[in-house]
């Protein structure tokens, strides 16, 4: 806002002539302060800037104070569910705390999420948290590794929402026993042909629940056979197109498919009914993380459900909480737990 006389901005200077106080009263007033201010002296700081349009200089803030009242927050994909579920538990937990939330989406892609953190990063968040599968062989991760270390060094924290691989504190998911426990319920309903859609090999969540899965069948004297295993995009079109690509090959000695995410198992379902196969009568399908959209497809998917929005408010409890262990090591602040959904996609087989 210009001074009246001129066109230069008001600054605090001006606020605290105008209230008849100090320099540092004026700042200890309005930006807060582990000094207490005199009630009457606050009352007048708060009165003089309102009278003159003062606005505070947020940027210079974060500089003096090492951080923001932001939450930076790194997604996969914003258009997929499992991450907007927890982005709203992320949401919810900083608005609590007061916080307000910036997001942006790496597309999976390791560069694009080095490059977002290193934004992110120089508006100085209080809280990082990065969520998302870590990437096999990630040429980028020392590099990640010390921009994150950066912000905490200058005071912010950082949490991870993926494997516990890094040196920072992570919300974990153990997709390898939820995949494991998923082929064993599976089996059990009678299930013994099976197929599996996953992501490229570099995508360490794929990589954990086709592992975990196909544990899970061994243990019930299942083999999962290598040209049943379909890699493709880790999202709805991935799965239509790898359901499409098993469909193509024969479906004779195919039971079941599982998905290692729930938007693919959709996409698989849609191309089981574009072959005029139906979804859980001819061929059954199984995901993963029990997204709020699979309990109303026809018929209600089978999966393995993650209590996504709390593994949003938990990331920034725990960030909020004075860290328990050395810096510069990994530690598992919380891990979710993971339960088998059976839904009608999955009906078992009739003997």
């Amino acid at each position: 806002m210009p001074r009246p006389n001129g066109p230069s901005p008001i600054t605090l200077h001006d606020v605290a002539r105008e209230a008849g106080v100090s320099l540092a009263t004026a700042s200890r007033a309005i930006n807060g302060s582990a000094r207490r201010v005199r009630d009457d002296y606050r009352a007048r700081v708060l009165a003089a800037a309102k009278r003159l349009n003062y606005k505070p200089n947020y940027a210079a803030q974060a500089v003096a104070r090492g951080t923001t009242s932001t939450v930076g927050l790194l997604v996969g994909d914003v258009s997929d569910p499992y991450f907007s579920r927890i982005a709203a538990g992320v949401i919810e937990a900083a608005d609590v705390a007061g916080l307000a939330v910036t997001m942006a989406a790496t597309g999976r892609d390791a560069g694009r999420e080095l490059d977002l953190v290193r934004t992110m990063a120089a508006q100085r968040p209080r809280i990082m948290i990065v969520a998302g599968s870590r990437i096999a062989d990630n040429p980028d991760q020392p590099a990640l590794i010390e921009e994150l270390a950066s912000l905490e060094r200058s005071g912010g924290r950082v949490i991870m929402i993926s494997q516990p691989v890094l040196p920072f504190r992570t919300v974990a998911m153990d997709n390898v026993a939820g995949a494991r426990h998923l082929a064993e319920a599976l089996a059990e309903l009678g299930y013994r042909r099976f197929a599996v859609l996953r992501g490229g090999d570099a995508l360490e969540t794929s990589n954990e629940r086709t592992r975990g899965f196909r544990d899970g069948l061994a243990a019930h004297g299942v083999e999962l056979s290598e040209h049943r295993v379909i890699s493709t995009e880790f999202t709805r079109d991935g799965g239509y197109s790898g359901a499409l690509e098993l469909i193509k090959d024969g479906t004779d000695d195919l039971e079941l498919i599982f998905a290692v995410n729930d938007v693919m198992a959709v996409g698989a379902m849609s191309a089981l009914r574009s072959a005029g196969l139906r979804p859980g009568i001819d061929i059954a399908v199984a995901g993963y993380d029990d997204i709020p959209t699979v309990q109303d497809v026809t018929p209600g998917l089978t999966t393995v459900g993650i209590p996504l929005a709390d593994i949003g408010r938990e990331a920034v409890r725990h960030a909020l909480s004075a860290p328990t262990g050395p810096a510069g090591e990994m530690s598992i602040a919380w891990t979710a737990k993971s339960s088998v959904v059976i839904r009608e996609s999955t009906p078992g087989v009739r003997s």
